[in-house]
C-alpha cells in the first residue's frame, strides 16, 4: 500500500483551520484601528520637543541648581508665570553650540535664573552659577550621564532649569557655558 503526501481519509487541514478567515478578518479590523489611532496621535498639537521627559526629577544634592519641577514630578518646558526674559544683549552664549537654546529669564525678584537647557535620552539637565561678580554671572550647563547598560531614547528636550543666585541679577550679564555630562 502506497501512502502519498495527502493520504485518503486524512483531513488536509488541522482542526482549527476552518476559522482562519474569521481570525484574519478580526486581525484586519484590529490593524485598521491601530492605524487610525496612530494617525490621530500624529495630528496631536503637542510636539515631541515639548514633551516631558519620563521619570521624576530631583534636585542635585549640592543644592546649587535644580530642575524646575511642578507637583506632577516632570520637568517644565515653559518658564514660570511672571518670569521676566533677560534681554539678548545681556546673555552671552558664545561658548555654547550654535543650536543650543540661549533663553534666560529671572524669577523671584531676580534671585533665580530660569535657563533653557538641553537634555536627551536618559540624561537630565543641570545648571549651576559657578561665578557671580558685580559684572556677570557665569552659568555652567551640563546633564547627568546615563547609567552603563541602560537603554535610552534618542530624543532631545529643552526644559527650563532654575539656578539660584546669591543676589538679584540686576544689570549683570549672564554668561552661559557647557561642560561634559557628569
Amino acid at each position: 500500500m502506497k501512502i502519498g503526501c495527502n493520504p485518503a481519509g486524512r483531513p488536509l487541514r488541522l482542526g482549527g483551520m476552518r476559522y482562519s478567515t474569521k481570525l484574519i478578518g478580526t486581525t484586519r479590523l484590529a490593524g485598521a484601528a491601530l492605524v487610525l489611532t496612530m494617525a490621530a496621535a500624529c495630528g496631536s498639537p503637542t510636539s515631541m520637543a515639548n514633551a516631558p521627559a519620563s521619570g521624576t526629577e530631583t534636585a542635585p544634592a549640592s543644592g546649587s541648581a535644580s530642575t524646575s519641577v511642578p507637583p506632577s514630578g516632570k520637568p517644565q518646558f515653559n518658564p514660570p508665570a511672571g518670569a521676566v526674559r533677560v534681554p539678548d544683549n545681556r546673555v552671552d552664549g558664545a561658548a555654547l553650540p550654535k543650536t543650543f537654546p540661549k533663553e534666560v529669564y529671572t524669577d523671584s525678584g531676580g534671585k533665580v535664573l530660569v535657563v533653557r537647557a538641553e537634555e536627551g535620552g536618559c540624561g537630565h539637565a543641570l545648571g549651576s552659577a559657578v561665578e557671580q561678580s558685580a559684572q556677570r554671572v557665569v552659568v555652567d550647563l551640563s546633564e547627568t550621564k546615563a547609567q552603563t547598560g541602560q537603554m535610552c531614547t534618542m530624543d532631545l528636550r529643552h526644559p527650563v532649569i532654575s539656578v539660584p543666585l546669591e543676589a538679584a541679577l540686576g544689570e549683570r550679564t549672564v554668561v552661559l557655558k557647557q561642560s561634559p555630562p557628569r
